[in-house]
């Protein structure tokens, strides 16, 4: 037997998982997700991943009976089951099945999924080394604020990376660095300001980068909220990119530039021993 997935009010095998035709997640991509880190089989930063999933939610306007308890409550089963001790369990509700229309009834049922995958997420070789990034336009639709299903712009801008021989891409819009493919990006100035991107409908917030803003404000560090770009951030005296996945993973190469001298800097080591040791992992 393979792992144990919910799907729509129920824990069973994921072979005998099944998901609607006329779902409209998968006709229109009309879902919304959240990915929580797992580690030592504990969530990280899990309320935040929640409340982000209400605010996406919200945005489209699709209900949701479950309360945040009952949501964590699932959240928890699945690693309970699994047996979960490092990786990610995800959530993802779509506004719920009819026939194919654009326009939807306000009466819909939505449909809520979960799942695990186990995979080391503390201790990589990219925590440890850094990572090279690549460039590219980015493709998506304006209201990245909401996290959204529909990702085929951010598989196509990685796929393309890892063809030219990148480790992740960080995306460029009107000239500025928008955010990671799957990550909020940062970089450092001599002056070792963190500059990353303002909340707006142009970014995701990202609930690692939030819980990391409170641990440098708690240690006296600035982050500058602006954009910058992509010739800064080269010149930047280091750079990383968060996600719930990654954790904190420096960047020593973006594009054909190295950063700084190609390895990780100081204040990103420092930024990366902050988190983990406010979320309990040991370093």
């Amino acid at each position: 037997m393979g792992r144990i997935v919910y799907v729509h009010g129920q824990f069973i095998p994921e072979e005998e998982a099944r998901i609607g035709l006329f779902d409209r997640g998968f006709l229109f991509g009309d879902a919304v997700y959240e990915v929580t880190a797992v580690i030592g089989g504990r969530m990280i930063d899990n309320d935040l991943h929640l409340g982000r999933l209400c605010r996406s939610l919200k945005e489209l306007a699709i209900p949701l009976a479950l309360s945040l308890e009952q949501i964590a409550g699932i959240q928890a089963e699945l690693i309970a089951r699994n047996d979960l001790r490092d990786g990610t369990v995800y959530l993802q509700v779509s506004r719920g099945e009819a026939d194919r229309d654009f326009l939807y009834s306000e009466a819909l049922a939505p449909k809520l999924v979960g799942f695990t995958q186990a995979k080391m997420l503390s201790g990589t070789r990219a925590q440890r080394d850094g990572i090279a990034v690549d460039l590219a336009d980015d493709p998506r639709w304006k209201r990245r604020d909401i996290k959204t299903a529909m990702l085929l712009g951010q598989v196509m801008a990685k796929q393309a990376a890892r063809a030219r021989g990148f480790d992740d891409v960080w995306l460029v819009e009107n000239g500025l660095v928008t955010e990671g493919a799957s990550s909020t990006a940062h970089v450092i100035t001599a002056e070792g300001h963190i500059l990353t991107r303002a909340a707006s409908h142009v970014t995701l917030p990202g609930c690692t980068q939030r819980a990391l803003a409170k641990l440098c404000a708690a240690e006296g560090l600035q982050i500058v909220e602006r954009a910058f770009a992509p010739g800064e951030a080269q010149a930047a005296a280091e750079a990383f990119q968060t996600s719930a996945s990654s954790l904190v993973t420096p960047v020593v190469r973006i594009g054909v530039r190295l950063v700084g001298n190609g390895r990780p800097g100081p204040m990103t080591r420092k930024l990366q021993a902050l988190y983990l040791e406010a979320a309990g992992i040991a370093h």
